[in-house]
């Protein structure tokens, strides 16, 4: 009776010491990496649609993705609504994505404000529709590091000291379907 009890005394001993050292992944803001119901894999059928962030509104103004490239300061700071595919997102949370108008496109990386909502990590290749704002931001060393090292990212040119200056859609809601 003894040795089963010194048996069970020892195991949870063993499971807590573990437990104590086991590390835990981090985001971009030093964070413990979020999963929840939004960010989980989904597995939808041809046609079938999820929202996240937002109900997106009727008769906000339409633009593309390519518009923006073209002339950002037109659409700058203007809530818009843009369609197109999901080409890449965070494989860590879910909480940015790229979308371009269609597939082979240019690509824009979609924020979604300050991980105000996420999507399901394996949303690469849905469509989606989004509502939000384009805007110009440069992106330090470091955070272009992270987002290229630890979530996938790609970016076409870096400025001379590693930042990356990146126009950027921040929706406040998404609309996805599975293709």
């Amino acid at each position: 009776m003894k040795l089963i009890r010194m048996s069970i005394l020892f195991a949870v001993v063993l499971l807590s010491v573990s437990s104590a050292f086991a590390q835990t992944e981090m985001n971009s803001k030093g964070e413990p990496v979020v999963t929840n119901e939004q960010n989980r894999p989904v597995s939808l059928k041809k046609g079938e649609k999820i929202t996240r962030g937002a109900a997106l509104v009727r008769g906000v103004k339409k633009s593309t993705v390519e518009k923006a490239f073209a002339s950002p300061d037109k659409v700058a700071g203007k809530t818009v609504e843009v369609s197109g595919v999901i080409v890449r997102s965070c494989k860590k949370e879910g909480c940015w994505m790229e979308m371009a108008d269609k597939e082979g496109g240019k690509s824009v990386r979609v924020t979604f404000g300050d991980h105000l909502f996420y999507i399901p990590l394996n949303s690469a290749g849905m469509k989606v529709k989004a509502q939000g704002v384009f805007k110009t931001n440069v992106l330090s060393k470091e955070k272009v590091d992270h987002l290229i090292n630890d979530d996938g990212a790609k970016f076409d040119n870096r400025n001379a000291d590693g930042s990356v200056t990146e126009v950027s859609f921040d929706a406040t809601g998404v609309e996805l379907v599975q293709q």
